[in-house]
């Protein structure tokens, strides 16, 4: 179309669009108001982030490029044009790529000269047509194969500029969706992967984690935060959801006789989790009805948005505003937002949380459905090709009730297996190549996308992760528990390192003096979750990538041959231990000093 115009027609276009984008920028002053005239009220549903904004640049802070690209063009009134050039084949720019993930594509070059799509599968349980659908997608518009997140999410990567929309559409048809998954916008919205099954649970989660959901994504007001945002929703079951890594979380408590509020179920609100960032989320003393936690969600992301940094990147999480205000400032804030106080209880008067099983997402377990149990799959490194997934929901559709659980350990569980299909959904999984037992080192492994796909990983985490599983499986044959092992490639820790037995983040080693690298590790040890939260010590820097198989193995064989029994888990036996003294043994066992 460019080509209709002369030279001097495109100088005027060109100017008359930087005098738009100018106008957007200084809220109207470009536009012929006259130098003293107000900016115009911002309305409509951008208006909370624009005033925000204004009141950055007011105090004399610039305002970071994302914000910038907010501002000058909302991502959905983008998007017909974002769809018209990715037809012909076009990369994004950079301010575009940050559009295309507010609808869930990311461009991933130069790793991948591709999109990934992430999608939004609230509470993590979809049916098991959906499950096959997204393999079909996989296959005709992207690589032929699916990772389970750590989220309790699905992403396709290797997707092409002209199959971003395409794919988009063909999520709709099978009744999924991917708005908001990426940029500065509400993640997938995890619950308990075991809700409605786990004789445990004190609340079913799917219901608040799929009105949460709707809540967001039908609110433009709730897009466009100074930086990402994380919900989860706990029931209270064997498995954990990990909402202490969350910005907030909703925990179901019992709360018993001479409370301030009357007896029963409620949900304990806790925030800040970031554990990328070396915290976990805190308990607020609060308490709410849970038909109450949209609201509150809701109003403690609008103080967020209202007060969240958009000039630093690094530290435009809600952690950071809660580290400068202090939890009460915070939530006084969130209590003028709703109009009313929020209800507190004092710790004594809530019943115990009742234990989690750290291994209940893999392997056989009964459901509170008497003759019926939920199946977990071991899936190293949460991929899957087309073929397998195909397979998978077959076995869901003609052994269970139908549905796919994802768990934020990356992988899933089949649910509503009657005891007489036991044997045939284990079988049938076998000649897939994979397992559902909960021992050895795969039960337990985690790695995100790592440098293969990720241009902020320093390491190729899923391809150095099976190789440690590889090398554990040879040389540590009597592992007989699964240990958590999480390999992240860079300080956004989407493989959470810093809570796993042992973690390991991508670094990169420095090999001569020249400055030449190679691929690596910071390692840390004794890190957890649920009722043993912790972030880990790190007692390794700059190990090299051929190197972490036998420092994985040594400390294997340490907690192996120190453990008190083997019901001493690996992070009991490193708080007992102490991180110092565990590096110590582990440099002294025999593969680690030959290895040296």
């Amino acid at each position: 179309m460019a080509d209709e115009f002369n030279a001097e027609q495109r100088r005027y276009l060109e100017g008359f669009a930087a005098g738009i984008g100018a106008a957007r920028i200084t809220g109207g002053l470009a536009t012929g108001q006259g130098a003293g005239a107000p900016a115009p009220e911002p309305t409509g549903p951008d208006a909370i982030h624009i005033k925000a904004q204004d009141a950055t640049v007011k105090a004399g802070g610039k305002l970071c490029e994302q914000e910038k690209w907010k501002r000058a063009e909302s991502p959905f009134d983008g998007h017909n044009r974002l769809k018209a050039e990715a037809a012909q084949g076009k990369a994004p720019k950079p301010e575009d790529n940050f559009r295309w993930r507010y609808h869930g594509m990311f461009w991933v070059a130069p790793n991948q000269v591709s999109y990934m799509c992430r999608l939004r599968i609230p509470n993590g349980v979809l049916h098991h047509w959906q499950f096959a659908g997204v393999a079909d997608l996989a296959d005709a518009h992207g690589g032929g194969y699916v990772h389970v997140t750590t989220r309790a999410n699905l992403q396709v990567r290797e997707i092409a500029p002209e199959h971003a929309q395409p794919f988009l559409d063909g999520l709709a048809d099978i009744g999924l969706g991917a708005q908001g998954a990426g940029a500065d916008n509400i993640r997938n919205v995890t619950g308990s992967p075991t809700a409605g099954i786990d004789a445990q649970e004190i609340l079913d989660t799917r219901p608040l984690a799929k009105s949460w959901n709707n809540w967001i994504i039908n609110d433009r007001s709730l897009y466009g935060l100074p930086r990402k945002f994380n919900v989860a929703f706990d029931g209270g079951g064997v498995m954990p959801v990990l909402e202490e890594t969350n910005d907030v979380g909703f925990q179901a408590v019992e709360v018993l006789e001479g409370a301030t509020v009357a007896p029963g179920i409620w949900m304990r609100l806790v925030l800040g989790g970031i554990s990328g960032h070396k915290d976990l989320a805190r308990d607020t003393g609060v308490v709410l009805k849970p038909e109450e936690c949209n609201q509150v969600a809701d109003a403690i992301i609008r103080v967020f948005i209202e007060n969240g940094d958009r000039t630093n990147r690094n530290k435009a999480r809600m952690k950071y505003v809660l580290d400068a205000w202090g939890f009460e400032k915070y939530l006084a804030a969130v209590e003028e937002k709703l109009g009313r106080k929020l209800e507190r209880v004092d710790p004594a008067h809530i019943a115990p949380r009742k234990p989690t099983n750290r291994y209940s997402h893999v392997g056989i377990h009964k459901q509170r459905q008497e003759g019926l149990n939920w199946v977990g799959v071991v899936l190293p490194v949460g991929k899957m090709l087309s073929d397998e997934v195909r397979a998978l929901a077959a076995i869901a559709r003609d052994c269970g009730d139908g549905q796919i659980r994802l768990t934020v350990w990356q992988n899933f569980i089949f649910s509503g297996v009657p005891d007489f299909k036991l044997e045939e959904v284990e079988r049938r999984v076998s000649e897939l190549g994979l397992s559902i037992k909960a021992e050895g080192i795969r039960a337990g492994l985690v790695a995100c996308t790592g440098a293969r796909g990720c241009k902020f990983a320093a390491s190729d985490t899923k391809g150095h992760a099976i190789l440690i599983a590889e090398h554990v499986e040879r040389t540590v044959k009597e592992l007989d528990v699964p240990v958590n092992v999480h390999l992240t490639g860079c300080h956004h820790s989407c493989a959470q390192h810093y809570i796993g037995d042992i973690g390991l983040i991508g670094a990169k080693v420095v090999v001569s003096e020249e400055g030449d690298t190679v691929e690596g590790y910071d390692i840390v040890v004794g890190g957890g979750f649920a009722e043993t939260p912790k972030i880990g010590t790190e007692i390794w820097k700059a190990v090299k990538a051929e190197d972490a198989p036998v420092r994985v193995e040594a400390l294997l064989r340490t907690y192996l041959a120190g453990r008190s029994d083997k019901a001493e888990t690996f992070q009991q036996f490193t708080a007992r231990t102490g991180p110092e003294a565990l590096r110590a043994a582990a440099e002294a066992e025999p593969a680690l000093r030959e290895a040296a």
